[in-house]
């Protein structure tokens, strides 16, 4: 995985690579278990303070999103569902919206806003409990 920093952004350095790391897992670009390079290697390879990646993967450790293991570094850490369905639901729901009022402001109908998520799910890497499927 090859990740990549716009200097020039007004987006921190830290957000860039943390939403780059989500997005990667999200798409199956990044698999569960697969080890990251580490604080050193990547903060060598992005040219970036080793600071701001231990901040990234601290983050996203507490996230549940990633986990480190003594002696062998930083994993993709499986998904773990600790909210209720309810409490997740809810949240997605507060995401929704926001991007609902977002796609209102910009000028789409519900018709267009519909096709483009349909179009763009087919991008994600959906786990077999998110489909309904065992």
């Amino acid at each position: 995985m090859e990740f990549r920093i716009e200097l020039s952004s007004r987006i921190p350095i830290y957000r860039q690579l943390a939403e780059q790391i989500r997005g990667a897992i999200a798409t199956g670009r990044l698999a569960w278990d697969e080890r990251l390079p580490s604080v050193r290697e990547l903060s060598r390879t992005l040219v970036v303070n080793p600071n701001t990646i231990a901040r990234v993967y601290l983050e996203l450790e507490r996230e549940g999103i990633l986990n480190t293991r003594p002696g062998l570094g930083v994993f993709v850490a499986r998904p773990r569902h600790e909210l209720t369905k309810r409490a997740r639901r809810e949240r997605l729901v507060q995401t929704v919206d926001g991007l609902l009022t977002e796609a209102v402001h910009l000028g789409f109908t519900a018709e267009e806003v519909s096709e483009l998520l349909a179009e763009r799910a087919t991008r994600f890497h959906w786990t077999p409990e998110s489909t309904g499927l065992k």
